[in-house]
């Protein structure tokens, strides 16, 4: 559980969930060893809370798959927040009972942590490490829910928008960039709480931010070309065909058809982030 919600927290934060597999395995790894849980079971625990509750259902989250179908549905990242929550809880506290059961089983085998090499991600932060408290590290991650909320009901709703329905703007609305913006703004705005309430702990804060520059390359340009890729497939005679079947497969249940198509869409795009973008 700890893993599991150290994830969450982080993702649900902002921090992209690519960042967060390898800052928290260390950690993640050293709990293990001293509670003696397979060490087999650390992939599921830590995709359980990067990839699943926090990435897709619960209301307000910034990550980038909630992100993307923004703009052509019009919504918000709080869009469905009951049935968002649902969902979250049931993949929050289904996955952890699952985790939970797979673990004492293999403790009722004698099963225990394992003998594995050491490697470099298993090192951990030295004992005399100047560490924020609870208050300075939850910070950020509260701001950013609280400002998206913010700018997504009260600032940005009231804004004077008329300019981006020229041209040169991209002929789109308010309602389709309003997502987007807070998002910007509330990570923004809570990268420079961090970097402020931290300051003295900073060995070098240039040196930092450029390092966490590099690093949101990585996760950048997967998905852009995840996304680009998606476009191109998307554009083929033979994907709307493939397209108007699977979504026809129950003429009375458009739920269900669209559940399916989803899944067999993103399948042929080459990633979730790709078929985002079908509409």
């Amino acid at each position: 559980m700890a893993v599991v919600l150290a994830c969450g927290v982080l993702t649900y934060g902002g921090v992209s969930l690519f960042v967060v597999a390898f800052a928290i395995y260390p950690i993640a790894n050293a709990l293990f060893r001293r509670s003696d849980i397979p060490k087999r079971l650390l992939p599921a625990a830590i995709a359980l809370g990067s990839f699943t509750f926090t990435m897709t259902a619960f209301p307000g989250t910034p990550a980038i798959q909630n992100a993307i179908p923004i703009p052509f549905f019009g919504t918000n990242v709080f869009a469905a927040p009951f049935l968002g929550t649902l969902a979250g809880l049931i993949m929050l506290i289904g996955g952890t009972l699952w985790l939970d059961r797979r673990a004492a089983a293999a403790a009722g085998r004698g099963e225990g942590y394992g003998v594995h090499a050491a490697t470099a991600a298993d090192s951990t932060l030295p004992e005399d490490a100047d560490l924020p408290g609870f208050a300075s590290a939850i910070t950020p991650v509260v701001m950013v829910i609280a400002l998206n909320a913010v700018f997504t009901y009260l600032v940005i709703p009231n804004m004077s928008a008329e300019y981006l329905a020229e041209p040169v703007y991209g002929e789109t609305t308010l309602a389709k960039v309003a997502g987007i913006w807070a998002i910007i703004i509330s990570l923004t705005a809570a990268i420079v709480a961090a970097v402020a309430l931290n300051w003295r702990r900073f060995v070098a804060v240039k040196e930092t931010i450029n390092s966490g520059t590099m690093g949101s390359l990585l996760p950048i340009f997967n998905t852009a070309s995840e996304v680009g890729y998606g476009a191109v497939i998307a554009s083929l005679p033979a994907f709307a065909f493939v397209r108007d079947a699977v979504l026809g497969l129950f003429p009375s249940n458009p739920v269900a058809s669209l559940a399916v198509a989803v899944n067999v869409l993103a399948g042929i795009t080459g990633s979730a982030s790709g078929g985002c973008r079908l509409r």
